[in-house]
């Protein structure tokens, strides 16, 4: 499906405006609006929302392939209208059996002042480029799941417009020709990605056509074959021959025993609102409420949105959820989270009685277990029923591992990279384990009825993204594509304020003088995330907001 709409002008410039919409019977949000319309279609057709996700989460896989694909992972969090069913569905990749915490000769130096890009990374970056870094992918796994447990509609319907957006091709943005260009290199070495995204030895330019007819085949075996077609036969074999080419550590094992795992959400409260969001092995939903407990504390709507009060206050308490993060947060299955406290409400005082409104903090971790009793990509599906997807999913990178095995049109992730290169820490890797993550697929409801369903891309900012939309909802009684398109800011333990320069200048220099570091990033910048979202108004409708940082469009019926 090649669409009349392009997210970027005739000079190659991101359009910030035309993302929303309105509808009465149902919105999808996502990262592309070839996928969006989509899910539209089988919404229109009689699909449901979760039939309308997988549709949407295979073309994405097409379309947005430096994002996600059939080579990574992810989670949706799903409500079921006619039920009232909340169910967490985790098929985010796992370590290789063979994993272990030294797998990976690397030598990190990191000082927290100067922030992640003073990293240097100088011996092995094999958890980073080629099938070496890859993880099991369970997306294939996860989408049939999903599809087979609450969808309505048969596999083959629901990937047919996949395999054909594969096959007739989508128009390139200028997002995915940059990201194309800087990993071309990476991508003419690692197996087939150069037949793919390179075909002509260069980059393609904005408004080209990509097509990828070996994707196209690969799904068509998926639907015709189901999960066996992807983790049996010839596609796991040439998975496998891939990892054996880049000395990786992956075995037929590995891909035959992948299994999904339904979780229940994580659930919290925010000024009479509910919060339902995804559980460990993803930090993402705990740290969300844990961060909206702390910042109960205060009168947030009585602060100016970006003044400097009010990114102060965001900031110190952004650094010292983000510091449990680290000391806490592993796969649940392997360590011990203390998760009841870190969503306890008389911890959250805790760390709210910590917080100087004066000064900056560097950031430190609290004791949560005392308070115990005993560039991935997101989409927002919502209908006037109820039904709510919120899905997350990723390849972790742009273009992941940038290892395309032969034949298959489909990127490896590079998932091993998230785990921590320190064997002490509780995201160690090990096999079979659930590498960390901050992906953060979200509902707000409001005396039991859905307000809003929204998540976000953007690896550590994620969930400072996420927090900052809900608040903007519930604090200062912003619309939804208000608060998607409000300039955005995030801070974590590298302990500096990133900001989009839209942010006002005087709030900056406040910043500083209050002994922050702040390093501004201009306009609109991906690197804030793409809060993409839907949200039912009082008179019954619905709105839905795809964010202008990346290549979205939000359509309704």
């Amino acid at each position: 499906m090649i669409t009349t709409f392009r997210p970027f002008d005739e000079n190659g410039h991101m359009k910030h405006s035309g993302r929303a919409c309105a509808a009465k019977r149902g919105v999808v949000a996502s990262g592309r609006a070839e996928a969006s319309e989509i899910g539209k279609e089988i919404l229109a057709a009689g699909g449901n929302a979760v039939d309308a996700a997988v549709a949407v989460a295979f073309a994405l896989g097409v379309c947005e392939p430096n994002a996600c694909g059939i080579g990574g992972g992810g989670f949706f969090l799903i409500r079921s209208a006619k039920t009232g069913e909340n169910v967490f569905l985790n098929f985010r990749e796992k370590a290789p059996a063979a994993a272990r915490p030294d797998m990976y000769e690397r030598n990190l130096t990191w000082d927290p002042s100067k922030g992640w890009e003073g990293a240097n990374y100088d011996k092995d970056l094999r958890n980073v480029y080629s099938a070496a870094a890859a993880a099991v992918p369970g997306d294939v796994a996860g989408l049939l799941y999903a599809l087979e447990h609450y969808g309505t509609l048969d596999r083959r319907t629901v990937m047919a417009p996949a395999i054909a957006l594969a096959r007739e091709g989508f128009v390139v943005t200028p997002l995915l020709a940059a990201d194309i260009a800087l990993h071309a290199e990476q991508l003419k070495t690692y197996g087939d990605g150069w037949k793919i995204y390179l075909p002509d030895g260069r980059a393609p330019k904005a408004g080209d056509v990509l097509k990828n007819p070996d994707l196209a085949a690969t799904l068509q075996a998926v639907a015709e074959g189901g999960r066996d077609a992807f983790y049996q036969g010839r596609i796991a074999e040439k998975i496998l021959r891939q990892s054996e080419k880049d000395n990786g550590w992956l075995i037929a094992e590995d891909l035959q025993n992948f299994r999904v795992t339904p979780l229940q959400p994580v659930r919290g409260t925010y000024r009479g609102y509910e919060i339902l969001s995804s559980p460990p092995p993803s930090s993402g939903g705990t740290h969300v409420v844990q961060i909206l407990n702390v910042l109960e504390n205060f009168d947030v709507g009585a602060l100016a949105v970006n003044s400097p009060e009010y990114v102060h206050l965001f900031s110190e308490v952004f650094k010292m959820c983000y510091a449990d993060r680290m000391r806490y947060m592993g796969d649940p299955d392997y360590v011990q989270v203390p998760l009841q406290g870190l969503l306890s409400k008389d911890y959250a005082k805790e760390l709210a009685d910590r917080v100087d409104l004066q000064h900056s903090r560097a950031p430190q971790c609290g004791r949560p277990d005392h308070y115990e009793s005993t560039s991935t990509t997101h989409f927002s599906i919502a209908d006037s029923e109820g039904n709510l997807v919120a899905a997350t999913r990723t390849i972790n990178h742009f273009f992941g591992s940038c290892a395309v095995p032969e034949g298959t049109g489909f990127l490896l992730n590079d998932e091993m990279e998230d785990f921590s290169i320190d064997p002490a820490s509780p995201n160690a890797p090990a096999g079979g384990k659930v590498p960390l993550s901050c992906m953060s697929p979200t509902f707000l409801l409001k005396d039991g009825k859905p307000v809003a369903v929204l998540g976000s891309p953007g690896g550590i900012r994620i969930i400072s993204s996420v927090v900052q939309v809900i608040s903007k909802i519930v604090d200062h009684g912003m619309d939804l594509e208000s608060a998607v398109n409000s300039p955005r800011f995030g801070d974590d333990i590298a302990d500096c304020i990133i900001c989009e320069d839209r942010v006002p200048q005087q709030t900056i220099e406040a910043l500083r003088a209050m002994g922050h570091k702040v390093r501004l990033y201009p306009g609109w910048d991906r690197i804030m995330g793409a809060v993409n979202s839907a949200a039912f108004l009082p008179d019954g409708t619905l709105a839905g907001a795809a964010d202008p940082r990346r290549d979205g469009l939000a359509v309704g019926i």
